[in-house]
């Protein structure tokens, strides 16, 4: 790779102990995806939630920051493993919250904020077409690249850290333009009905073309899906598919036409997506029994207008199952404010902050509560929560709130 003076000088370590570690890591993923130089990033977002660190990943973030390492760019958190309000309450023990704590104080030590949203592009840091970031959590990404028309890889922890001391990456995957155009063509024969049915889509593209490079062009659909439903459909194609972009013709910013999403280019496959293929996504996830253990919606978390119409669903009805709704902080203090929180909670729905139920500790909290049946909205959340030991049921938002008030899932 080509490196510039100042590059030059970070690793010799003039920049300091953190600094050099930082482009002597970057430099190694570099050149394994040949890269042939560095480009500045304007953000990083990372994941760096306790289950996932250990103690040693812990004690690695306290020594840096002990070494004075400090960002030169914006860095945001990804959500944490507990929250400190109730953790206690839903059966997580003192370690894990003091280890939250330690990772927040090390990582606020070297300047990122402790936002722990997964949704930073809808509340503390929106993208830009063309900007280069360094990324973490598949689904910040996939928004960012296909939304927005930023350029991020998915970056692992240690990656998007090392790109906030350093305030650049490699030069490599959707970086660049080569990588960004289309390779499959999805026609939508049906139109989603709400933002379940857009993570259902996303579920079908993303297991017929799983992929790191794989770039489906969605067409087809007579309306185009709101924020929130682009956000379950990319959350669902980067958990399914490995996907970190997509293009939607007319819709999003590199894809005005089918045309142009393929860069003159033609698909190298081609599916449809009719009503049939979305109930044969729902109807994957076979309960193994009628009870529903614990309904979760989030993942990723709610937004304000997500908060809201769960309360207007939720509204005057009593739960009979465990019940869950993640958010970001910033989002909860406003459905506090508008009354939207407190009518979840008068309904037995417990609000979560600043979390995502699967990186909760989730197959101890499965352990202490004896949750086996877990009944979600959420594409991604349906795909990921049986490996920690849960039987998933993936229904439409209606179904969801219907189990979550009866204990009792319906065909």
């Amino acid at each position: 790779m080509h490196l510039t003076p100042d590059e030059e000088a970070m690793l010799a370590g003039e920049a300091g102990t953190p600094v050099k570690w930082a482009l002597d890591y970057q430099l190694a993923v570099g050149e394994f995806f040949g890269a042939e130089r560095f480009v500045p990033v304007r953000s990083a977002h990372a994941h760096c939630d306790g289950e996932a660190l250990g103690e040693a990943g812990v004690r690695f973030l306290e020594q840096l920051a002990d070494q004075g390492a400090l960002t030169r760019v914006p860095l945001t958190l990804d959500p944490r493993s507990t929250d400190f309000s109730c953790a206690l309450d839903i059966g997580q023990d003192e370690s894990i919250t003091d280890r939250e704590r330690r990772i927040i104080a090390a990582m606020t030590r070297m300047g990122a904020l402790p936002t722990n949203t997964c949704i930073n592009y809808q509340t503390v840091d929106v993208p830009h077409g063309g900007e280069h970031l360094a990324w973490g959590d598949t689904g910040t990404v996939i928004y960012a690249n296909s939304i927005a028309g930023a350029r991020s890889n998915f970056e692992g922890g240690p990656a998007a850290l090392a790109a906030a001391l350093t305030g650049r990456v490699p030069e490599y995957g959707f970086h660049l333009d080569r990588h960004r155009y289309g390779t499959v063509e999805v026609e939508l024969a049906t139109q989603p009905a709400d933002s379940s049915d857009w993570g259902a889509v996303g579920c079908l593209v993303g297991r017929r073309f799983p992929g790191y490079w794989e770039v489906p062009v969605l067409h087809g659909a007579e309306d185009n899906p709101s924020p929130d439903e682009l956000k379950q459909l990319g959350a669902a194609l980067a958990s399914y598919g490995s996907h970190a972009m997509f293009h939607m013709v007319g819709l999003t910013p590199q894809a005005r036409t089918l045309d142009e999403a393929f860069g003159g280019a033609g698909p190298r496959e081609r599916l449809v997506i009719d009503e049939a293929a979305l109930r044969e996504a729902y109807q994957s996830f076979v309960p193994e029994s009628d009870t529903a253990d614990i309904v979760v919606f989030g993942t990723p978390q709610l937004s304000l207008f997500e908060l809201r119409e769960l309360a207007e669903r939720f509204r005057g009805s009593q739960v009979q199952s465990t019940v869950y709704a993640t958010t970001s902080a910033s989002v909860l203090s406003s459905a506090q404010e508008f009354g939207y929180a407190q009518t979840l909670r008068e309904s037995g729905v417990r609000v979560l902050s600043g979390v995502c139920f699967y990186l909760m500790t989730a197959r101890d909290l499965a352990r202490r509560n004896k949750f086996r049946t877990l009944v979600t909205n959420s594409s991604k959340l349906a795909n990921i929560i049986s490996g920690y030991g849960y039987n998933p049921v993936f229904r439409r938002t209606e179904l969801c709130v219907e189990a979550a008030i009866s204990g009792r899932i319906r065909e």
